[in-house]
């Protein structure tokens, strides 16, 4: 096959071509050039409006971006004027809870100790009332002895005395 074969429709389709365009009056031409360019302006109109569309969602997403960062922008404000009281309420209940631990503890010790110190008061108190007995009982002790000697030297001057006398 040469170019110029290739390049030409075979004869049967040539002759449904010249039967098809003579069938085909100029009126009907027409209608046909006629729809084909109302086709044509109907998919110019819409792709026309698609543009249009698709330039007013870019403006409304556009918008929102703008909305969503301004309200980022505000939650963080709010946050930032909320943290410090929040964080420094959250340090206080940490400390509270730390000295409680340190408390719990401590005043199981001092109960102990307050046990232990009523414990030594009362040894202390008994040993010096005891002490104090005794003291009194030396003294008493003390008297008699000394009421004793008395007699014992009145015994001994007696006795004494009886000697000389003999």
């Amino acid at each position: 096959m040469t170019t110029t074969e290739a390049s030409q429709p075979p004869q049967g389709q040539q002759m449904v071509s010249l039967s098809f365009s003579s069938q085909m009056s100029r009126e009907d031409e027409e209608m046909a050039r006629s729809a084909l360019s109302a086709f044509r302006a109907k998919e110019d109109e819409i792709e026309k409006r698609k543009m249009e569309v698709r330039e007013r969602v870019k403006a409304q997403l556009g918008r929102v971006e703008e909305e969503t960062r301004r309200l980022a922008n505000i939650r963080e404000e709010l946050e930032s004027m909320a943290d410090p009281m929040r964080k420094e309420v959250s340090w206080v209940r940490k400390k509270i809870d730390s000295v409680n631990k340190e408390l719990k503890p401590l005043g199981a010790t001092v109960q102990k100790k307050e046990r232990e110190y009523k414990e030594a008061l009362d040894t202390f108190n008994e040993k010096n009332r005891e002490k104090v007995q005794l003291i009194t009982k030396l003294m008493e002790m003390g008297q008699l002895v000394g009421e004793s000697e008395k007699l014992r030297l009145k015994k001994l001057d007696e006795l004494s005395k009886s000697i000389d006398i003999e």
